[in-house]
């Protein structure tokens, strides 16, 4: 069975809270893609719509909305999502996770569009707030 970490952001309130979803709850979660809504109650927002918004795997590949699929794949990048170049025109070869939730991936990323009638922080417990640095 599929276990994921689920980090849900809240767009409003700035904070990030840390669910572990395993089992039926994770499932809901495999074949979906980046940019795909699910319904909240997976991570115990009833009533509330999450928005996947990327995700890495085990090794900490990080998973990529432009790569189809859910296996690894060597792109060349000029940036973005797992590579940040250090000088203009600069490009790498990579190996990220396609867009596709499977068993493989360690962590997914979220964020809430729909909002429930129960505020988020009661609902999940402590928030990890976002640092200013």
């Amino acid at each position: 069975m599929a276990t994921f970490q689920v980090a849900v952001a809240d767009p409003d309130a700035g904070a990030t809270y840390q669910q572990e979803v395993s089992d039926q709850q994770a499932n809901r979660f495999l074949g979906r893609e980046i940019g795909e809504e699910v319904d909240g109650g997976a991570v115990g927002l009833d009533g509330y719509t999450l928005e996947i918004t990327g995700g890495s795997d085990d090794t900490g590949r990080p998973m990529r909305g432009d790569v189809a699929g859910p296996n690894l794949t060597e792109v060349l990048l000029e940036g973005g999502v797992g590579y940040e170049p250090r000088r203009d025109g600069e490009r790498k070869r990579v190996t990220v996770r396609g867009s596709e939730i499977s068993d493989a991936v360690a962590q997914v990323n979220a964020k809430i569009v729909g909002r429930g009638s129960e505020d988020p922080e009661s609902l999940l417990g402590e928030a990890d707030e976002g640092d200013d640095d």
